[in-house]
């Protein structure tokens, strides 16, 4: 191993105390750490939401405490995270998710008070987009794309003795107080196979399975979790505006990288392996259109088929992609249901036409598409079928959220298991952000922190924010089923006695 000890850590986490909080654990960190590692650098990933085998995880996880705003942070000490990276070279934290900025920010304005010799990365959605407000904290460096080849080269630059890091591509710094965008050139990886394995196993993964709270899934009480996320593919054919997918162009500052691109058959197999050898059940497929090239996923998913794996939540799974010709495509189904898959979520986000072409991408004809049978079809094969539907777009009037909600109270009649209702959300990085912003349809005060898929997170719209909320809360709760809404009022843990129990908020 080398001189140089990387730090990659998720911050604790914040939550609504109506809220189910969730450990992060996403994929970043297993990819960078994994590019680390094959450069031979000393990586090491710490959750400070969970802690390590160190840790008390109900003096963590389980004991959480009120902040400022309102919100729950979960996760160790201060003090704990100052101790766990007093001896890493560079520290490495991920803006992902936009409601965790703050407690981003929070950990880094910590640890350059205490440590104002090491170096701090950042990289991310929010972090390349709200440049300003991470460099104000006292990030160092900020990627701007895709960052297995970045760290290497902060890494070896770092090694080298140099703080001059504008030769690197993909790359925000600092001179002076003025951030400067990197002129250097530089490729993303084309072919996803150049990509080390993921370094799943430097997750806490043990910790995770114990604590039984996944993004998504739906699990019976007594079933044993030992879960993990992957991706085949990246990117995405759509460029829906509320996505930041849609402004990974060509000239962008993360350059082209929401452009859709897959790892061979033989790629994806290898990764099962690795994670059949860790005792992995269940696998969240997390790609944002996994199914983007019909054939090569039926190809690809047939050989999931006799692994042993349960498939869940498949978040790259649109409605064009199981029809032909607008019919339920049977073969794809039955697919899907053959190599594991027992849950399905159908992305509707509108029964209006005009929201569907204004903001996503066009991507299903909801005139000419047998969404009926496609229903009963998925039940046939005995898949778990939910909806998504978003209400509260910039421009949309309150008949059209109505439309919505009766579409979703019919397709619940035709066998979805459950309807979820978002409310749309502009989060920084979507070019439906930065048309809120210069419609006046964010606050002064926005924070990214406040967003919240049960919120109103828009003003000046159509329908008011408060009035958006009650159609949302009042749909999902008429809408679902008694025992749906009962399971996702989630679980909590008693302070006192450690069980776990359901509790009786959503």
């Amino acid at each position: 191993m080398r001189d140089t000890k990387v730090i990659l850590l998720y911050p604790p986490e914040q939550t609504w105390p109506d809220t189910m909080c969730k450990p992060n654990g996403s994929l970043a960190y297993p990819m960078l750490g994994a590019a680390l590692l094959s450069a031979g650098v000393d990586v090491e990933v710490y959750d400070a939401c969970v802690g390590n085998e160190e840790d008390d995880l109900q003096e963590t996880f389980y004991t959480s405490t009120e902040l400022p705003t309102g919100m729950l942070r979960t996760g160790v000490t201060n003090e704990r995270i100052l101790a766990k990276v007093s001896d890493a070279t560079i520290i490495g934290i991920t803006s992902i998710f936009s409601h965790q900025e703050t407690m981003v920010l929070n950990t880094i304005r910590l640890i350059k008070k205490h440590f104002p010799e090491k170096l701090i990365v950042s990289g991310g959605v929010n972090a390349r987009n709200r440049v300003r407000q991470f460099f104000d904290a006292g990030v160092d460096l900020i990627c701007t794309s895709e960052a297995e080849a970045t760290i290497i080269n902060i890494v070896n630059t770092r090694e080298s003795g140099s703080n001059d890091y504008s030769h690197i591509p993909h790359l925000i710094f600092k001179d002076g107080d003025t951030p400067r965008y990197s002129i250097a050139k530089g490729e993303i990886f084309w072919d996803l196979d150049d990509l080390p394995v993921p370094a799943w196993h430097l997750l806490p993964n043990e910790r995770y399975w114990k604590i039984g709270r996944p993004h998504g899934g739906h699990f019976k009480e007594d079933e044993e979790l030992r879960y993990v996320s992957m991706m085949t593919s990246l990117g995405c054919p759509f460029a829906c505006t509320f996505c930041h997918i849609a402004g990974e162009l060509k000239g962008s500052t993360s350059g082209e990288i929401g452009r859709f691109r897959i790892k061979s058959d033989e790629r994806v197999l290898e990764e099962l392996n690795v994670l059949k050898d860790m005792g992995v059940k269940q696998i969240f497929i997390e790609d944002d259109s996994l199914l983007g090239k019909k054939n090569r996923a039926i190809r690809l998913i047939k050989k999931m088929i006799g692994m042993g794996f349960d498939i869940l939540d498949v978040n790259g799974v649109n409605i064009i992609h199981l029809l032909k010709d607008g019919k339920p495509d049977r073969e794809m189904i039955e697919v899907l249901m053959e190599a594991g898959f027992r849950d399905i979520v159908l992305p509707f986000e509108s029964a209006n036409k005009r929201m569907i072409s204004k903001y996503a991408s066009n991507k299903w004809d909801i005139t000419n598409s047998d969404v009926t049978g496609l229903i009963e079809t998925c039940k046939e094969y005995n898949l778990r079928v939910a909806g998504n539907f978003m209400l509260g777009y910039p421009d949309e009037t309150k008949q059209e959220v109505l439309n919505t909600v009766q579409y979703a109270k019919d397709r619940m009649k035709d066998g979805l298991d459950a309807a979820n209702f978002f409310l749309v959300m502009p989060l920084p990085g979507t070019p439906m952000f930065d048309d809120a912003i210069r419609d006046g349809l964010l606050p002064k005060d926005f924070s990214p922190d406040k967003m919240h898929w049960q919120k109103a997170n828009m003003i000046n719209t159509p329908v008011p924010p408060q009035e958006l909320e009650e159609i949302r809360d009042r749909a999902w709760q008429e809408l679902n089923r008694p025992e749906f809404t009962k399971y996702k009022k989630g679980m909590v843990v008693d302070k006192n006695t450690g069980e776990i129990h359901k509790r009786s908020t959503e």
